[in-house]
């Protein structure tokens, strides 16, 4: 009597005909799994910056009588901006604890050996991922430029007491100083030359009594050095008198440390403002660094998805070397991070300089990061 043996069903042809309904339990069950760990993971940081950033602030508070609410306002204001920072990490690391969470409970090997293939196991942590990266990009757009001028409104103005002199939109910065107004451009915060200079002092029926305009300015030793420009003054029945100049020297009262603006100014601005901030840039430098940081807000929020296309194999690889131990696979995965958000700000950097299109470093991260995933995360398969 000759023994029967079941014939094996090859891989291609299982997957052919996988039951439709049992595939959809399987894509909530990993759904879930991914959307509990990002939340515990997120909480997690969040809870951990504000205990840092509380400890460091709280005796600012304290110092200047500040009440409870306005200190649990401004920590609470601050969870958005935490979110925007942290997000794509907790996006990698929930993903790779997903996936470990699977593969140390011989979920995964059971899974892979009923002929499902790797890439259509983590189709839901991508998915997930891709959902909630556009979900936090919409929180950039609508929920970020508020609570960022918030925060920094309670920090600067009620707790350091240092108020802004002015506004900066669409590549200019708008100050009003003891006697006059300022209109410039600034290119190069951490220099003190400015382009499209003006200074209008009004008198007291609010009509321009003396408009000086220039090319450009720029300040030395508390003296101001105006270069290309002209001097207008109201005469008898309003009538200006203009007078040309190539170079000449002023003593505006204001020096470029009066003209405050508050750290992470441009995180105050939805990403539809800094477009627009681009399509008003007066000089390349402006129009170059308005699209660095149009270009960079972007990208950033974008980059936990293709983290997670490399952190899904490359969890595989480091269990495969060293075993499946998690507390291994995500000190590797936030190495990665880490390598990819420095070479990240290195490409946003030389962008601002010109040293490379603003274009090219908001995506060459990405495209690199994410090709490399995707490739090995099809490699995985065979």
């Amino acid at each position: 009597m000759l023994d029967t043996f079941p014939t094996a069903v090859p891989a291609t042809a299982s997957r052919l005909h996988t039951p439709i309904f049992p595939m959809i339990l399987l894509n909530r069950y990993i759904l879930a799994l991914f959307l509990r760990h990002l939340g515990v993971i997120m909480a997690g940081f969040i809870s951990l910056y504000l205990l840092i950033d509380f400890f460091e602030k709280i005796d600012n508070f304290l110092e200047k009588g500040k009440s409870f609410a306005m200190i649990a306002t401004f920590f609470t204001a601050s969870i958005p901006s935490i979110i925007d920072l942290m997000s794509p990490v907790c996006i990698l690391l929930a993903g790779v604890v997903t996936l470990g969470v699977l593969n140390h409970s011989n979920e995964l090997i059971a899974l892979k050996a009923c002929g499902i293939p790797l890439r259509r196991i983590t189709r839901p942590i991508i998915g997930a991922g891709l959902a909630c990266t556009l979900l936090f990009l919409a929180m950039v757009q609508v929920v970020l430029p508020k609570t960022v001028s918030l925060t920094n409104e309670i920090w600067n103005k009620e707790v350091r007491g240092k108020v802004p002199l002015g506004i900066y939109r669409n590549g200019r910065y708008y100050y009003r100083g003891h006697e006059g107004f300022y209109s410039f451009a600034r290119p190069k915060p951490q220099q003190n030359r400015f382009n499209h200079f003006s200074y209008t002092i009004w008198n007291d029926q609010y009509r321009a009594d003396t408009l000086i305009a220039a090319e450009s300015a720029s300040w030395d030793q508390g003296i101001w050095t105006l270069f290309n420009g002209q001097v207008q003054r109201a005469g008898a029945n309003q009538r200006m008198t203009t007078e040309i100049f190539t170079e000449r020297r002023f003593n505006f009262a204001e020096t470029p440390d009066d003209f405050f603006v508050p750290a992470y100014r441009s995180m105050e601005l939805s990403l539809v403002q800094l477009y627009q901030e681009t399509r008003h840039a007066r000089s390349e430098d402006e129009h170059t660094r308005a699209l660095t940081n149009f270009y960079g807000r972007i990208s950033y929020t974008l980059l936990g998805l293709p983290l997670l296309l490399l952190g899904l194999p490359l969890l595989l690889a480091v269990y495969r070397a060293w075993g499946r131990d998690l507390s291994l696979a995500i000190p590797v995965s936030c190495g990665m991070a880490f390598v990819c958000w420095g070479a990240y700000t290195t490409l946003q950097s030389l962008a601002k300089a010109g040293y490379v299109p603003p274009l090219m470093s908001a995506i060459c991260i990405h495209l690199v990061v994410g090709g490399v995933g995707y490739f090995l995360l099809l490699r995985e398969d065979r």
